[in-house]
């Protein structure tokens, strides 16, 4: 294991965090929320750990292998949160612990949107900018950022992508370059922020919650610097333009550079997992306005359309975006639309959960299993658009199926252990672990009541829910420490 190579690029992305803690400054200083100082202070304490790190191995020199690539991608995200955390314990508001803050910024750079802070409207103006940042930076991952503006991450930087791309097919790339490939995947990320804020503005959002509510949205995070979340804006045309912008951040990123690139809209309905992704949200739409019209939950049609309408794509795309209590629908909805967010978005998208095409490709082999009990000496493929999908590729989803189940369990255990009843274990551990943000039962609202034995559980799941896994756990193989 090359420590020193490790040690560099983790002092380097750390200190080029600090950066990050200049806008949060600056929104102190305009609202003079009187934070700035401590905003400051910890700019500085995190810039001066990122170069403790990296002096005493500047000079360093070596080609990355895939094992420092997962190892890398790993400790950072776990020092960033724990740097991420630090602002968060400093702060005059909120007055959160050291597990507390870790919690609130792990869900943040995880892009999950669980809270345990009440009273948000009451906190300073630069302490919720440093929350919805947080979710934007952690959306397409800071680790294809760097590789995509940092010369210094250019050897290597492959394996680092591949860590934190999402998705099963983790060697596909825009263009023939690894760098110009995570550029790519940034302009995109940064116009659909641009886009949607400035549609929220011209909906009626001031500037500054424009630009908090399009960080959340395009990162598919739900942080919202509100109480009542989106619902505080009681403003319909906001809603539709927040589900239509979490449905795009839901799709393949690769779908919008060839939209761009080849000014062609058809490639979302060429791809067989938009399609069925697209599918799954308004199959789910459609049931649920009909199961809240026949209930009569809202007094007003149109109120029940558009509310059935967004708070799905909140939770089917791991959003967690809220508008309105969910929790007094009839009970299987806000049930199976938990369920359904281990499905998530597309495969390197913002989005949580599985990822749709394993969903896909889960179904097509179980196609294939019947189909092979009537033809048992058939060889059938597997193919999605028309090209056939390797044995490996197959077998990877049902190894990753099996993880998932089994840390699901795991965890759903753990919570339990803590005290929790089974509707808010289950909820919690689905909505970390998918990275949706809220669930049911005590963590419905927000996480306060969750003991910290059960935050720090939950806080592992969102990371585990983040790098997909494998890239987590691969960790605690011996294979992976042996050579």
């Amino acid at each position: 294991m090359r420590v020193h190579g490790i040690l560099k690029i983790l002092g380097i992305l750390t200190a080029w965090f600090s950066i990050t803690l200049v806008p949060p400054i600056a929104i102190s200083v305009y609202f003079g929320d009187g934070e700035h100082n401590t905003f400051l202070f910890c700019l500085l304490l995190i810039f001066f750990i990122g170069m403790l790190l990296w002096y005493p191995v500047r000079h360093y020199q070596s080609e990355l292998r895939f094992r420092e690539g997962f190892l890398i991608v790993v400790l950072i995200w776990v020092v960033l949160s724990m740097m991420a955390a630090v602002p968060l314990v400093l702060l005059d508001e909120p007055e959160l612990s050291l597990v507390e803050a870790i919690f609130e910024s792990s869900s943040g750079l995880t892009t999950t949107g669980a809270t345990i802070l009440t009273n948000i409207d009451q906190l300073p103006r630069s302490a919720l900018y440093y929350r919805q940042q947080l979710q934007w930076l952690g959306g397409m991952g800071i680790i294809v950022l760097a590789v995509a503006v940092m010369p210094a991450l250019g050897v290597g930087g492959m394996q680092l992508y591949r860590a934190e791309t999402p998705g099963p097919m983790k060697d596909n790339k825009l263009t023939p370059r690894i760098k110009e490939t995570a550029k790519a995947i940034w302009y995109i990320y940064l116009a659909l922020t641009v886009v949607c804020g400035v549609a929220y503005f011209a909906a009626g959002m001031d500037w500054f919650n424009a630009i908090c509510h399009a960080f959340s949205t395009i990162a598919i995070g739900g942080f919202s610097i509100h109480d009542d979340n989106l619902g505080y804006f009681q403003n319909n045309t906001i809603y539709l333009l927040a589900a239509l912008f979490m449905i795009l951040a839901g799709l393949n990123f690769a779908l919008h550079f060839s939209a761009v690139r080849f000014r062609n809209v058809a490639v979302y309905l060429r791809d067989p997992e938009a399609r069925a992704y697209i599918g799954i949200i308004f199959a789910m739409i459609l049931l649920t306005t009909v199961m809240l019209i026949g209930h009569d939950i809202y007094l007003e049609l149109d109120e029940t359309v558009i509310q059935g309408i967004v708070q799905t794509v909140s939770m089917v795309t791991t959003t967690g975006f809220v508008t309105t209590d969910y929790t007094v629908w009839p009970t299987f909805i806000p049930i199976l639309l938990v369920l359904l967010s281990a499905a998530g978005g597309c495969a390197g998208s913002t989005a949580g959960g599985i990822k749709v095409i394993r969903v896909l490709l889960l179904f097509k082999q179980g196609e294939r299993e019947i189909s092979k009990l009537v033809h048992p000496n058939a060889l059938i493929p597997i193919k999605l658009g028309g090209r056939a999908v390797k044995d490996d590729v197959i077998n990877a989803v049902w190894g990753f199926l099996s993880l998932y189940l089994f840390s699901y369990l795991v965890l759903f255990i753990m919570m339990l252990a803590t005290g929790v009843d089974l509707m808010t274990a289950f909820s919690a551990v689905s909505a970390c672990l998918n990275n949706l943000g809220p669930g049911l039962g005590d963590v419905a609202h927000d996480y306060s009541s969750i003991t910290d034995t059960g935050k720090i559980i939950l806080t592992f799941a969102m990371l585990l829910g983040r790098l997909e896994l494998f890239t987590l756990l691969v960790l605690v193989s011996p294979v992976f420490w042996k050579g």
